[in-house]
Order: C-alpha cells, then sequence, then structure tokens
C-alpha cells in the first residue's frame, strides 16, 4: 500500500499533512512497514499521530520539542480532558504504542545546558563500572540507583562532598531503609556503596574509614533448600508448550536452554546463530554478566529443540539472534522481559504459576538436579558460571525429605 493510499484512508490526514509532523509521515509508514506492521495497525498508529500533530500546532510547538517528556504530558493531561474536534483517537494504549515509534525519527536533540550535580557525578560514576570494571548494564543501574538514593539523602542535588560525609551518614541511610528492605538487599546496597567509595578513592578521596565501617547485614540462611521444580513439574511444565505453533516452538527453545545450559534470561535473549558449534556440540555465551566470553558444552536434547525452531519455527529474517519476535515489530530480538512473560504463561498453563515465576527458578532446577545426580558444588558452580563457589554452596543444603526416604528404622522401635 502506497503512502497516499494511506493516508487517504484517515479521517483527519490535514491534521498530519498540515501539522507540525508533517515531514516524518512518510518516514514513520515505511519504518512501520519494514517491520511487518498489518494495514489495520499502520492506519490506527496514524490517527493518534493525526490526534498529536493536531494538539501540538494547538500548543505551538515544533518537531524539536517532542521528547519522552512532552509525550507523557499529552498521554496522563491531555487525553483524559480531550476536547478536540471529532473524529480523533485518543485510545491511550494505542497513541502510547504510536508516539512510541516517533521517537527514532525525531532530530537529536543537543545536550541540556546544564545537568544538576548529582547526575554530573552519577554519569563519572557508571562510565567507572561500566569501562574500568566492565560491569553488566543491568549491574551498573541498580549500582548507581542506590548511590544516587544516598547523594541525594547526604545532599539533596548540591555537588556531593565526600569530605564532609561521616559513619553516622552511612548508618542513618542504612536504618532508614532496615524497615523496608530485606537483609540480601541491604547487602547489595552496601556493595554499591563501598564500590562508589573505591572509585572516590581513585579520585583521590580517603575513603578508607567509611569503607572498614559497613555494618554487617545478618542474612541467616535458609531452612530449606531452594523452591525448584520437581521431575513430575518439569515434565508438566515442558508438555505446556504448542509444538505445533512457531512461538510454541521458539518458547520451547528457550525453556531448554534454560533448564539444560543454566542460561539466565539475558544470556538466552543474546544468543545468536553463531553462538552454536554445531560440529563441537558447543556454546559460547559472549553476553555475560562478568563480560567474558565462556564456552559450555551444548547437550544434545537442546541442540535438537534449537535445530527444530530453526527449521520449522523461526521467520525468515535477516537478524542473527536466536530468538526474535514473530509479529511486529517483526525480526526485533526478543527482550529479557518477553523471555520471562513466555516462561510466566507457561506456567500458568501447567498451573504452577501460584508457585513459580520468572526464569530464574529453571536455572535452580538444572543445579538441583545436577545435585541430585551426585555432581560436586565445583561441578555446580562451573556450569553456573559463578565466579566464587560459596554462591552455589546453596545447592549443598541438606534436604531432610530425602534423608527420610533412605533411614533405617531405630532400634527397639516397632515400626
Amino acid at each position: 500500500m502506497s503512502f497516499d493510499t494511506y493516508l487517504a484512508h484517515l479521517a483527519r490526514r490535514d491534521w498530519l499533512t498540515h501539522g507540525p509532523l508533517g515531514e516524518l509521515i512518510a518516514a514513520y509508514i515505511e519504518t512501520l512497514r519494514i517491520q511487518h506492521y498489518r494495514e489495520h495497525t499502520v492506519r490506527i498508529y496514524l490517527a493518534c499521530l493525526a490526534h498529536f500533530s493536531y494538539w501540538m500546532k494547538r500548543e505551538g510547538l515544533a518537531p524539536a520539542s517532542v521528547d519522552r517528556t512532552l509525550i507523557k504530558r499529552f498521554l496522563r493531561h491531555h487525553l483524559p480532558v480531550c476536547t478536540c474536534p471529532q473524529p480523533c483517537r485518543s485510545t491511550v494504549g494505542d497513541v502510547r504504542a504510536a508516539l512510541h515509534h516517533l521517537l527514532p525519527l525525531l532530530p537529536v536533540r543537543g545536550a541540556p545546558a546544564m545537568q544538576d550535580p548529582v547526575a554530573i557525578e552519577l554519569e563519572r560514576f557508571d562510565d567507572h563500572l561500566s569501562h574500568t570494571c566492565g560491569l553488566a548494564p543491568t549491574t551498573r543501574y541498580y549500582r548507581v540507583r542506590h548511590v544516587e538514593a544516598f547523594l541525594v539523602d547526604c545532599f539533596g542535588r548540591a555537588i556531593p562532598k565526600i569530605s564532609q560525609l561521616s559513619v553516622a551518614d552511612i548508618d542513618a541511610f542504612l536504618r532508614n531503609r532496615a524497615t523496608r528492605w530485606k537483609p540480601a538487599s541491604l547487602r547489595v546496597i552496601c556493595t554499591s556503596l563501598r564500590s562508589y567509595l573505591r572509585f572516590r578513592a581513585l579520585l583521590g578521596d580517603d575513603t578508607r574509614k567509611l569503607s572498614a565501617t559497613f555494618p554487617p547485614i545478618a542474612n541467616w540462611p535458609r531452612r530449606h533448600p531452594p523452591e525448584v521444580l520437581s521431575d513430575v513439574e518439569l515434565e508438566r511444565f515442558l508438555q505446556a508448550f504448542d509444538l505445533t505453533d512457531p512461538v510454541g516452538l521458539r518458547d520451547h527453545a528457550i525453556a531448554h536452554c534454560l533448564l539444560g545450559l543454566g542460561l539466565r534470561g539475558d544470556e538466552a535473549a543474546h544468543l545468536t546463530l553463531e553462538s552454536f558449534d554445531w560440529c563441537n556440540g558447543t556454546v559460547t555465551l559472549h553476553h555475560t554478566k562478568s563480560q567474558r566470553a565462556q564456552l559450555l558444552p551444548l547437550p544434545v536434547q537442546v541442540g535438537e529443540t534449537i535445530v527444530h525452531y530453526l527449521q520449522e519455527g523461526r521467520p525468515r529474517t535477516d537478524s542473527r539472534i536466536l530468538f526474535i519476535r514473530h509479529r511486529a515489530p517483526f525480526g526485533v530480538p526478543l527482550s529479557v522481559m518477553a523471555i520471562r512473560n513466555a516462561m510466566n504463561r507457561a506456567f500458568v498453563r501447567c498451573k504452577l504459576a501460584d508457585r513459580f515465576c520468572s526464569t530464574h527458578v529453571l536455572r535452580r532446577s538444572m543445579a538441583t538436579r545436577m545435585q541430585k545426580n551426585g555432581a560436586s558444588i565445583k561441578e555446580i558452580a562451573d556450569v553456573l558460571r559463578h565466579r566464587d563457589i560459596n554462591t552455589a554452596r546453596v545447592y549443598a543444603r541438606i534436604d531432610l525429605e530425602r534423608l527420610r526416604a533412605i533411614t533405617l528404622s531405630w532400634p527397639g522401635n516397632p515400626s
């Protein structure tokens, strides 16, 4: 369908052609067509864009002013009280999706003239975590978030002065969060703050006293082994995928990668066609938590499910990412959230959603099965790619139920 044909079906096409977004419409339509959006969906998005363009013209706004803040203002403040001439598309979900595709087409705006001092400090810290420490984006995100909360708590949005910090400031910050955070989370916060103090030490600040006075956070070991899928539940889970449907084949292959290789969701999302060495039966992980390429053996069953997906389910696309979207935007790599949602839907179908969710339970289940089959803690740590063997010791906890099954009767006990 041509550009003019799309506009011919649009009731408010003059809002687009004579509005501030007129020069972007052709590129907008072409972008949606490349991503294989249906014609009906493209028309809906154009109607939403026409409404936004009309509002921008009425407000005297130019394309250069469009950003996420302006879109949020339109969604939250204009749509609920909209009095624009009918017909106009005002469904929040449709408008949000339509404007999401507009942002990449806008000219790049210059950086703001001034950032607040805390934002500048956090940007430097994040650059240190990325280029000096080599931390993964997720780890950097929560460390920066914790440090931001700490700096704002101590200095507001003024320039952070590390020399003015005291042990009492750290204690007050942690005590304030102890009422809302679990001990394990508090330990993560302490790790983030220690990381920031090491960064400041590299810049010349004396942070030795502060780093040495972090309080120990009590985190008593669990009384029971980690919650994992039993063999029966695992069978039910793997049968919850429709292998006659391409999406079902894709999700089934993802589940086997998580279970058979012990992958994290982010690692599964970044698998590529080049990750697999079919001749030698190995898979190379390039996008790992440690930011190091790691080589794993490829189990036969995992390899067979991936081959089945590639031959029968994966659509033709130029993308080299293994797991991609099967709907518009077509061919886009699956996000970590999409992989989690796919596994959660499988838990719902096999009626296990009341006990399990997300992807990490599959990784734990794989490690527990290794432990039951006699694997050592070192072997489990190697497969899970834990740099510290103590991280894998959770799988060495005694399972009392299994012990009861092999205990002998006590002498003199009639049973």
